[in-house]
């Protein structure tokens, strides 16, 4: 079969084949901004404020169960402007790929990425491509940037968070952390785990709504998992948070595959779920609006908000007793998003 099929250097060359390989992605992404390839978006300003987000996306395997990379990719993206009360309208892709990546590959993660965006009202409305030999990658990274429109008198910040909030969590944890660590072990567990991938922007807005202004601050726990998220949001608002276990959903697949490897489900990444510290007046609102919204139906609230000790994120655990949650130390699973 030879190279037939596959990403070759001259894919990145700049002649035919890069213009071949730049029209898949024209083609699967189409809008009327993306078409005038130029080498810039030229956008109509979404709003007074606008946010804007960057991230990369290394996911090793980059097909999972319950997404890939280039679905990871939408949805992350989507996420990060999301929680910070944006409308995601715009995105960019670009894509690093290794020589010799199957293009069959390469189209199912494409059109993963046009079916996501379509499906979230975003448009991808520019990019670009490279290409590395063979050994110098790894298949496939993907970097985007995304734009949105934010609220009018919305902030969100974890300067806003006060003694006496409460902490909401949208859903299960560890699932995206296990689906990627079974599938790249070859791991074979009774009742298969799949990502949580998923975008948040209708959760986030009907969340908002409810909240009345009550919400002060919302993150996505993606690499670190909860635990580093809720104690970056302790660091940030110098306050202290405690957190009852009991009350932290968990699935029964992610927590036996955690005790079977000696992991922390508190600590595994999500890509499909968010925390949101809220004033208590309007808790009960916000949880009963995300347990409505399908990506939200196991949100539970699971903790609190103290005025110390500052910084400090507290556990109390099953039987009782109270330690303290530090950041994730070290690499629990690399290459994760």
């Amino acid at each position: 079969m030879g190279e037939a099929g596959r990403i070759l250097l001259a894919h990145g060359a700049g002649g035919r084949l890069s213009h071949r390989l730049i029209e898949l992605f024209v083609d699967a992404f189409d809008n009327p901004i993306l078409q005038q390839l130029n080498d810039q978006a030229v956008l109509d300003p979404p709003g007074s404020r606008i946010a804007f987000t960057t991230d990369s996306y290394v996911v090793d395997p980059i097909f999972f169960p319950g997404g890939d990379i280039g679905r990871l990719s939408v949805c992350g993206t989507v996420n990060d402007l999301a929680v910070g009360g944006a409308e995601p309208l715009y995105m960019s892709a670009s894509f690093i790929i290794e020589e010799g990546l199957p293009l069959d590959e390469l189209e199912r993660i494409v059109h993963s990425m046009a079916r996501e965006a379509a499906s979230c009202g975003v448009k991808i409305v520019t990019g670009d491509t490279k290409v590395v030999e063979r050994g110098k990658g790894d298949k496939l990274f993907i970097n985007t940037a995304g734009v949105g429109r934010v609220r009018d008198g919305m902030e969100l910040s974890p300067s806003r968070i006060r003694p006496g909030d409460v902490v909401i969590l949208s859903g299960t944890v560890g699932d995206h952390g296990m689906a990627v660590l079974t599938k790249r072990k070859g791991l074979e567990i009774d009742i298969p785990v799949e990502s949580d991938c998923a975008p948040l922007h209708t959760l986030v807005a009907a969340m908002i709504d409810a909240s009345r202004g009550g919400i002060r601050a919302m993150r996505d726990p993606t690499r670190g998992g909860l635990a580093t998220i809720l104690n970056e949001l302790c660091e940030s608002s110098g306050c202290g948070m405690l957190i009852e276990e009991e009350r932290i959903p968990v699935r029964s697949e992610v927590r036996g595959g955690c005790e079977l490897l000696g992991l922390d489900p508190l600590y595994l990444a999500n890509e499909g779920k968010l925390v949101a510290v809220v004033d208590r007046d309007c808790a009960t609102a916000v949880l009963e609006a995300a347990r409505k919204n399908h990506l939200g139906r196991d949100a539970a609230l699971i903790g609190e908000v103290l005025e110390g000790p500052p910084g400090r994120l507290l556990l109390e655990t099953s039987v009782g007793n109270r330690r303290i949650l530090e950041k994730l130390s070290g690499e629990q699973l690399p290459r994760i998003c």
